[in-house]
């Protein structure tokens, strides 16, 4: 047992003292630093963005214009009773031409004093005439979407005056009607939207941290292991121990690097948020950590525990029968393709988390510590659904531990070319494995 525990410090304190384990960890916290602050380190370079978008029209006193005009004016008013108007209207005398009048527009976005202007047309069966936005910029859906939405508001507005309402049943009209959804479950109560809100929150950082310490940790380990090969320091360490306890030693070594990397990430994220112009924004999304279901919880530990242990073994036996570190790549792809697939099956899945292939892939134990974590805290799954999965991902760890390290005691000593499956065979029945 002692030498279990000298690979599992060996393989630890290798990494943590490895120059580019350090500077990437500094790096990615940095990357993590930046990301968390963008919107306010944008803000501080943007001083204007908070300033409402001036738009220009002509205000004509031509018979023929008149809709043009008063549609201008209604959403210059409208925009002057709002507070904090992402847009303002500004009018501009007729010029008795619209080449004079385009030239005075156009010069006055050269001016900066507005970003376009609109352009009025013929009038439409809608009750308002056609319409154009022109500016030097390209696909202003935003902008053109925002005026359409305050012209139906305008129109929803007259309809009404004209009536005869009163000002309560206008109120009464427009105000808003919420539905709370609560989802309900076989136990007594349910879930409430803020319940449901700090579930998907956790099973979001589940799954990407479970992705994350896979893909991190399974590399880490096949690529250690390689090295190990192909620098012949593996022929030293068989000699003192056991094939299995080396690869073992190696798996828990790497779990501890990489679970203490991913909290030095969580610390830094953390950090970042407690900042005070990030509290302030966070207040307002009333986050409450209590609203926890303890048991999905603790199922999110199992499920990210058992999912950790089955790529690594796997992780651990494909690096052992690979020599070279440039063919470390092919060899792990298809365990990467595994672990992609059931990320993104569980991620893209939130939305639908009672669909056929969640429900079935929640059962296959390479896809399952992704897929059930996320059936679990946003469906009603009874216990024995998650007691069979648990099971079947428990066998197939059995089973990976039993295979990985037969390939591993016979990878761990053949050199050279990749070797086949059937040489593999040969080599285990020669070694007597």
């Amino acid at each position: 047992m002692n030498s279990f525990w000298t690979v599992v410090g060996f393989t630890a304190r290798n990494k943590f003292r490895g120059k580019a384990f350090l500077i990437t960890t500094l790096i990615i916290a940095v990357i993590l630093s930046i990301g968390v602050n963008l919107p306010y380190i944008i803000s501080q370079f943007d001083k204007g963005g908070d300033k409402a978008t001036n738009i220009g029209y002509i205000q004509s006193t031509n018979v023929e214009a008149a809709a043009g005009t008063a549609t201008g004016d209604s959403l210059k008013a409208f925009y002057e009773q709002q507070e904090n108007a992402k847009l303002k209207l500004i009018a501009y005398p007729d010029k008795g031409s619209s080449e004079e009048n385009e030239k005075q527009l156009k010069q006055a976005i050269k001016d900066n004093d507005i970003k376009g202007y609109l352009e009025f047309g013929a009038m439409t069966p809608s009750g308002y005439p056609e319409m154009s936005y022109k500016s030097e910029k390209m696909m202003e859906f935003s902008l053109t979407e925002n005026l359409t939405g305050a012209l139906q508001l305008i129109r929803q507005a007259t309809i009404l005056q004209d009536a005869g309402l009163t000002d309560e049943q206008v109120a009464q009209l427009n105000a808003p009607i919420n539905i709370a959804a609560v989802q309900i479950s076989s136990a007594e109560g349910g879930r409430t939207p803020a319940e449901q809100g700090v579930n998907m929150g956790l099973i979001y950082f589940i799954i990407i941290f479970l992705f994350m310490a896979i893909i991190t940790s399974g590399q880490l380990i096949a690529s250690e292991i390689t090295a190990e090969k192909s620098s012949r320091v593996m022929e030293i360490l068989i000699t003192s121990v056991s094939p299995l306890k080396g690869m073992f030693g190696k798996i828990f070594g790497m779990f501890t690097v990489v679970l203490s990397q991913v909290s030095f990430f969580i610390i830094v994220i953390l950090a970042n948020v407690s900042l005070p112009h990030n509290k302030d924004a966070l207040a307002g999304l009333d986050i409450d950590l209590t609203k926890i279901d303890p048991l999905l919880l603790a199922y999110a530990i199992i499920f990210f525990l058992t999912g950790f242990f089955l790529f690594a073994t796997l992780y651990a036996a494909v690096g052992s029968i690979v020599s070279r570190t440039e063919d470390l790549g092919q060899a792990t792809m298809p365990m990467t393709i595994i672990s992609l697939a059931g990320f993104y099956i569980a991620i893209f899945s939130l939305s639908a988390p009672d669909s056929m292939l969640v429900k079935v892939t929640s059962f296959i134990p390479l896809f399952s510590p992704f897929v059930m974590i996320l059936r679990l805290g946003l469906t009603d799954v009874p216990f024995w659904e998650a007691a069979l999965s648990i099971g079947l991902l428990l066998v197939t760890i059995y089973i990976a531990v039993y295979v990985s390290a037969k390939i591993y005691r016979t990878g761990v000593l053949m050199y050279g070319k990749r070797p086949s499956w059937k040489e593999i065979r040969k080599a285990m029945k020669a070694y007597k494995i």
